[in-house]
């Protein structure tokens, strides 16, 4: 399988680098970045070919990462299209819904794989949080992705940008389609949330906040989940669970008993994501995150940023 990254950026690195390892699994062809001295310096980097154009790469791979701005991905993954090459499409899918139904659309028409990159969904610890509630009725969940602002965020919704991870989240723990109406608050600048609350109720009862926000002196990644036998806490910083669960012990001294799960963190994400990826093109069968479940996600993330910007004038 030959593969290549459109886009040079952090995150095209990290994919670049991280194709790299997979030798048992793809070849890497090479990249492609608009900015010539950026895809130039990242090619002698990693001792790999940087392509003139994006044509030129696209005649030479199976399939690409697409790491580039989100304002770019419908234009960049209709050229995938056209030359029949599969992609992996960081989230957001595209800028809009209109976008991303028509990209699905020529995909499917085609015979085009698509997957949307969301690494969160690979991450170990997910994994265990997805096993811990398997049989457990869900009251509530609260979610909390926090960073610091900076230069490079300006512009960015925060609800696209980090709340749109825990909305995948929610998804794999309750199901597509799993939240009602959605109440908002939040904060913009220049027009754009950079905090955000969300805060709705499932169909079966299950209450729910998110929270994502650039205005934190504190990087914080966690989910609070409550049910009727245990308190969770899982830290995606720290890569614990921690659940919380009443003793046998009976009386008015009954006892709590916290078990803490590590996730293991020689399982890098990204690795397993396009692990599946190749897979699932070697394979021929449906993507782990299909070109649907990002259009589903971005239709959500789109009511939130809309409801905030309504409502904070």
């Amino acid at each position: 399988m030959k593969v290549g990254v459109i886009g040079a950026g952090k995150m095209g690195e990290n994919h670049i680098r991280t194709y790299l390892s997979l030798t048992s699994d793809c070849q890497f062809v090479g990249l492609y970045d608009v900015d010539p001295n950026r895809r130039e310096s990242v090619a002698a980097m990693y001792n790999v070919k940087p392509f003139s154009s994006l044509d030129a790469l696209l005649q030479e791979v199976d399939a690409v990462s697409i790491t580039v701005p989100t304002v770019y991905h419908y234009e960049i993954a209709l050229a995938c299209i056209d030359q029949h090459v599969h992609m992996l499409i960081e989230k957001p899918i595209t800028s809009s819904v209109k976008e991303a139904k028509e990209l699905a659309e020529r995909a499917k028409q085609a015979g085009v794989f698509v997957q949307v990159g969301h690494i969160e969904l690979f991450n170990p610890l997910i994994k265990a949080v997805q096993h811990a509630v398997m049989n457990e009725t869900i009251i509530a969940i609260e979610t909390h992705r926090m960073s610091a602002f900076s230069s490079r965020l300006e512009g960015v919704d925060v609800v696209q940008d980090l709340m749109l991870h825990d909305l995948y989240i929610l998804a794999s723990i309750l199901g597509p389609d799993c939240l009602n109406t959605i109440y908002t608050i939040g904060h913009l600048s220049k027009g754009l949330p950079i905090h955000a609350v969300a805060i709705a109720k499932t169909s079966t009862g299950a209450a729910i906040q998110l929270t994502a926000s650039y205005q934190s002196n504190k990087n914080i990644r966690s989910i609070h989940l409550l049910t009727e036998n245990a308190y969770m806490v899982a830290n995606l910083l720290t890569n614990e669970l921690a659940i919380t669960r009443r003793s046998d012990s009976t009386g008015p001294c009954a006892r709590s008993i916290t078990e803490t799960i590590h996730a293991p963190t020689i399982q890098q994400p990204l690795t397993l994501e396009l692990q599946s990826f190749l897979s699932c093109l070697k394979e021929k069968k449906t993507p782990a995150v299909t070109a649907d479940d990002g259009i589903k996600a971005l239709i959500v993330a789109n009511q939130i940023s809309q409801s905030i910007e309504k409502h904070t004038k």
